[in-house]
C-alpha cells in the first residue's frame, strides 16, 4: 500500500497549527494518559501507524509493557485504575461518537477524577489523536517494518 499524500508537505500551515496544539496537549496532560488515549482511540480507529509509534513512547516513557499489550481488554483486567478506566471509557465513547452519543454515565464518571480543565483537555487530546488517525489511515502512512527492540 502506497502512502497516498503527506499532510505536512499538502498543507504546511494546517499541519504546523496541528503540531502547536499536539505539543501544547503534551504540556498539560499526564504522560502516562496520554499515552493510553493515544493507543486505545488508534486501537479503535485501526491505525497501525499509530499504534506503532505511540506503543514505542509509552514504552520509552516508562509505561509498563503488560499494561499496554492488555490495553483493548482493560475492562477485564486489574492493571488499570478507576481514574484511567474513567478516561479509557471517555475515549471510547468519543472515538465511536456515532454509536455512543457520548453517554451523561461516561462524563459524570470522569468528571468524578478530573477537573474541568482536565476534562477539557483530555477531550482535546481524544480528538487530536482522532484527527492523526484520519490522516495516517486516509493518507495510508506507512509504519516502519522490522522488530523494534523495545518489543521484544
Amino acid at each position: 500500500m502506497q502512502p497516498r499524500l503527506n499532510p505536512g508537505k499538502a498543507a504546511p500551515e494546517t499541519y504546523k497549527a496541528v503540531l502547536a496544539l499536539e505539543n501544547h496537549l503534551k504540556s498539560v496532560v499526564e504522560p502516562r494518559l496520554l499515552h493510553l488515549v493515544k493507543l486505545r482511540a488508534s486501537q479503535i480507529n485501526g491505525c497501525a501507524y499509530c499504534i506503532d509509534m505511540h506503543v514505542k513512547e509509552a514504552l520509552d516513557d516508562g509505561e509498563d509493557a503488560q499494561r499496554l499489550h492488555l490495553l483493548s481488554a482493560w475492562r477485564e483486567s486489574p492493571l488499570y485504575n478507576d481514574r484511567e478506566r474513567a478516561l479509557l471509557a471517555w475515549t471510547e465513547a468519543l472515538t465511536l461518537l456515532p454509536q455512543t452519543g457520548a453517554p451523561d454515565a461516561d462524563f459524570n464518571r470522569l468528571r468524578e477524577h478530573f477537573s474541568e480543565a482536565e476534562v477539557a483537555n483530555l477531550t482535546a487530546a481524544i480528538g487530536m489523536i482522532n484527527l492523526w488517525n484520519r490522516w495516517a489511515v486516509g493518507f495510508r502512512s506507512q509504519h516502519p517494518i522490522g522488530m523494534d527492540k523495545r518489543l521484544r
